[in-house]
Parts: structure tokens; sequence; C-alpha cells
């Protein structure tokens, strides 16, 4: 069940500072989570996130090895989808529990003397463009398959994928205040996107799939496809990935026949596999394993 902050709450009532940004009550963000779409659009935020010199190479140098996308591709997808779902989806008290364990993690991420880029995973400005990459892709991809949300729904959105960051170190006042302050925040991060050849070379061996055994390669060219349709341009183009106006129709047809399949679905469908995941890590939490 989603938990809906608003006005009233704890938090607020204590006098203690919000972690998370008031969400119109009423609004369920299981209504916007997509599992076709986040595999579908996946790929792509995770090259608009790592475009930043510093979530790149925290990510292509982190000394985590045993959460690596190149080493334990299934584990890091597993990892990534419940931090998804728990933060879009979960309790306060998931949010919490799952943030002990990331930051477990995090805190080892750290650039060293000498490294060519510094570093730091718990950064919060660093977060806060990863919460916006994912704020950006979650939007892009609802609107390439269903279309528009209408403008109430779309803040109550903005201001509920606020807690992609604040899940973790971002907090709530470093959100941008409202969705006209989120575009001049996004042209101006825009400005630092700059993808190295080492970065971009690591970034092709994921989208083609190179650290998943044999059989799943096989998908690397739809992926790759995919994935170039879903990148902005200026992404697109610090990748060096070509993309035609041919290629932009089958995108096109591809994302609306997705979205007309999806539509046809009940909720716990369109939502797997997040549900799944959330279930898991609860299931985890109640055994005393690790969450991550």
């Amino acid at each position: 069940m989603v938990v809906m902050a608003t006005t009233g709450s704890p938090a607020a009532a204590s006098g203690r500072r919000a972690r998370d940004l008031p969400v119109p009550a009423g609004f369920d963000m299981r209504d916007h989570v997509s599992g076709i779409g986040a595999h579908l659009a996946g790929p792509a935020n995770v090259i608009m996130q790592l475009s930043w010199p510093g979530v790149g190479y925290g990510v292509m140098n982190s000394r985590v090895h045993d959460g690596a996308a190149m080493r334990r591709p299934f584990k890091r997808g597993r990892t990534t989808f419940t931090y998804l779902a728990v933060a879009l989806l979960g309790t306060d008290e998931d949010r919490a529990a799952f943030r002990r364990e990331v930051n477990r993690q995090h805190a080892q991420v750290v650039s060293q003397p000498g490294e060519e880029v510094e570093y730091r995973a718990m950064d919060p400005r660093l977060q806060t463009w990863v919460a916006a990459c994912l704020y950006y892709g979650t939007v892009d991809m609802i609107e390439r398959m269903h279309g528009p949300l209408p403008g109430a729904e779309a803040d109550a959105l903005y201001a509920h994928c606020a807690r992609f960051g604040t899940t973790l170190q971002m907090p709530a006042e470093a959100w941008p205040a409202d969705r006209a302050a989120f575009r001049r925040y996004w042209a101006d991060a825009e400005a630092e996107v700059d993808i190295d050849p080492a970065v971009a070379s690591y970034l092709m061996e994921l989208t083609r799939l190179r650290n998943f055994p044999p059989p799943f390669r096989l998908l690397g060219p739809f992926v790759v496809f995919v994935t170039t349709g879903f990148l902005p341009p200026l992404f697109r183009e610090a990748m060096g990935l070509p993309w035609t106006a041919r290629q932009q129709r089958r995108f096109d047809r591809l994302l609306r026949a997705a979205g007309a399949v999806e539509r046809r679905l009940p909720r716990f469908l369109r939502t797997f596999p997040f549900n799944l995941w959330l279930a898991d890590m609860r299931l985890r939490r109640r055994l005393g394993r690790r969450l991550v």
C-alpha cells in the first residue's frame, strides 16, 4: 500500500523536518508504475545517470564488487528494482530499512587519491541528479506509452518522485519546487553531461548485455535500439549513437503497442516485478537477511 505524505504528516506535527515532500491525498503511485516500461527504459536511464562523471566513475570504479553490474548482473538488477519499488511503493519503515543497507554499500564508494575524477556515492548533489534522471525517465516513459498526464496528476507524480532521492541522502529541499523549476534545473544540469570514452565503453558493454550469460546477449541489438530511442538527443550524441527518422517511427509504434497491452492488464501485472521485489524485501527483513 502506498503511504501518502500530506501536510498533516507526523513529522510536520512534531516540528521535525519532513524527509519527503507532501503529496496530495488520493494520489496512488501504483497507477503509474510500469514493469514493461521500466524494463524498456531502464538501460537508457542508467546512461543518463552515469553521464555525470562523478556518477559514471563512481559506478565504474566501485570497489563494492558483490553488487557490481559487470560481475553480478542478476543481483544488481534485483537490488536496483528493489530500490525503485521501496522508494515509490514502500512505507516509511521500508525505506528507512533499505536506506541503512544502501548506505552501508555507498559509504565504500569514494574516489581514491590520484583518481582522475572525484566522486562520493553519499554526495546529495549526485543523488539529486540520479533522482532527476529517474523522474525524467518515469514521465517520459508514461507519456510515450499512454500520453500526457493531466496537470494535477503530473504535479502529484512529481512530488512523489522526490522519493527517488529522499530515500537516500537528498534533502527534500534540494528537489526543485515544482515542474517548472525542475525544467530549469534539468537545463542547467545538462551542462555537466560529459561521457568520456572509458565511461561510454562501459555503458555500451552494459547496454549490449555483455555482462550477462551468452543466451541473454541475443537481445543486445534490441536493447541498443530501445535504449537509443529513449535517450534525449544530448545523451544520444554524447554516446555517439546514430538515430534516424525511420528508427523513431519504429520506436514510437513499439511504445504505443506496449502501452495498449499494459492498459489491458490487471494492476498486479502492470506493477510486476516491483510488487514482487517489495514483497521479497519485506520477507528478507522479517527473516533477518541482507537487503542489498
